[in-house]
């Protein structure tokens, strides 16, 4: 068995490389999604956020009170299920010469 600790699992981020991202001079919830990917995957951070901020607390780099979620990235457009499951469509080709 190995010694990793996963914190996020989704995108098998482990203790290790948030550890790595901290000593780097990352203290930032989103600077260290961005550099590791925590939180990413699936869950969004629902898993794994709470982790992070006990963490980044506990190291004296963030107060409690200045923990913020991850910034929330929608769709540029909604789609529908019903579109997802159509699939992709063929584009035509361009006639033009």
């Amino acid at each position: 068995m190995t010694a990793r600790t996963f914190v996020c699992r989704c995108e098998d981020v482990t203790l290790t490389e948030i550890e790595r991202a901290i000593a780097a001079g990352l203290s930032d919830v989103e600077e260290i999604k961005r550099y590791t990917g925590l939180g990413t995957g699936p869950c969004q951070g629902k898993e794994c956020l709470s982790a992070l901020g006990r963490l980044l607390v506990a190291r004296g780099l963030i107060s409690p009170a200045a923990l913020r979620p991850f910034t929330a990235r929608p769709p540029v457009e909604p789609v529908t299920f019903g579109a997802l499951a159509a699939g992709a469509t063929e584009v035509p080709e361009d006639p033009s010469p």
